[in-house]
């Protein structure tokens, strides 16, 4: 993919955005995150009055050959059945999508199972799902290309300016967790989790089964293709999704484990993308506090959610409309009459 992701500095810019936070009705920095928020969505759009445009969140969805290893509490038939779920609007992600007027779209990226012709499912299917990496590479290099060409695809379609991403797919937390060890170093046994729900016994198998692949795949290094090689389809889409996104400057809601696995190696193809990411929570999924620090950057809400689907993303949105609401419409010292508070 041929992409170009502007970093958004711009000093200028910045010290009009911090005068015109300083000078409404509050004490100096008394809106907390909300202030940073507001200083990064005009710095995203440029402009000392941002504004939030027609968001939509995309959940991909696709399975993982990785799960004849048994690396998962639930069988691989729960993918498409939450598909399903999706369509029939039954999910939480439908939930707090319509409760916040989020667009939602359900892109069936490599899920094995045919759907047929759905009017709400986006059919993007690379292939009936990855294979077993812990055998041979999950995806060929232009399977790879494809998925991420697809995500792409979709973010062009889109006419908002602020997209969240979703996830679902049996197996992927293993993927996820792959990804994260090879692209960061940090430990496999840091990087691994319950996922939908694993033992203890099961999450040491998880682990051992992710290490013997790592070795089995020791010499993959470059960030695409340590996707092509551990990754699932609703992940590569994901990451040509985030990386068309962030070139046209919107702003990007990330959300839990899977996601964040997505945006770290987009991140490591093109680290200004960081820029123009909000992380909308903490996973509890363990690792995921690790990735946030790998990629050295701090969650806006603590909920001990571990659900995926995008869920975290729809709930840290109207955390954005407030920050960029107060900039726009809160009384400056000024304009309210209030007395400032006198210098020493």
């Amino acid at each position: 993919m041929n992409i170009k992701i502007s970093a958004t500095s711009h000093p200028a810019l910045e010290a009009q955005l911090a005068a015109a936070i300083n000078n409404k009705t509050k004490p100096l920095g008394s809106l907390g995150r909300l202030e940073h928020l507001a200083v990064q969505i005009g710095l995203v759009q440029q402009t000392t009055q941002p504004a939030l445009r027609e968001p939509s969140i995309i959940v991909f969805a696709g399975d993982h050959g990785v799960v004849a290893e048994g690396i998962s509490a639930f069988p691989q038939d729960v993918t498409w059945q939450m598909v399903e779920n999706f369509l029939a609007d039954g999910a939480a992600i439908n939930v707090f999508a319509r409760q916040n007027s989020i667009a939602l779209h359900v892109v069936d990226a490599g899920v094995n199972h045919d759907f047929g012709t759905r009017e709400k499912l986006l059919s993007m299917k690379v292939a009936n799902g990855t294979r077993n990496f812990a055998k041979e590479p999950a995806m060929t290099v232009a399977q790879c290309q494809t998925a991420m060409k697809n995500g792409a695809e979709l973010v062009a379609a889109l006419s908002g300016n602020v997209l969240g991403f979703g996830e679902m797919g049996i197996g992927n937390t293993t993927a996820a967790a792959a990804l994260m060890h090879k692209l960061t170093g940090v430990p496999v046994a840091d990087c691994v989790g319950a996922g939908t729900g694993l033992s203890a016994e099961g999450i040491r198998h998880k682990q051992a089964v992710i290490e013997a692949a790592v070795a089995l795949h020791a010499n993959v290094e470059a960030p695409a293709d340590v996707l092509a090689t551990f990754g699932g389809f609703e992940i590569a889409t994901m990451v040509g999704a985030m990386l068309a996104a962030a070139e046209r400057r919107m702003v990007l809601l990330i959300d839990g484990f899977i996601v964040t696995s997505a945006l770290l190696v987009a991140a490591r193809m093109h680290p200004a993308i960081l820029d123009y990411c909000v992380f909308s929570h903490q996973s509890d999924e363990s690792g995921h506090a690790r990735m946030l620090q790998a990629l050295q950057v701090k969650p806006v809400l603590q909920l001990d959610l571990r659900l995926g689907e995008g869920t975290g993303a729809a709930l840290v949105y109207p955390m954005l409309q407030a920050a960029v609401n107060f900039l726009n419409q809160m009384a400056t010292f000024a304009s309210a009459q209030v007395s400032e508070k006198s210098s020493d």
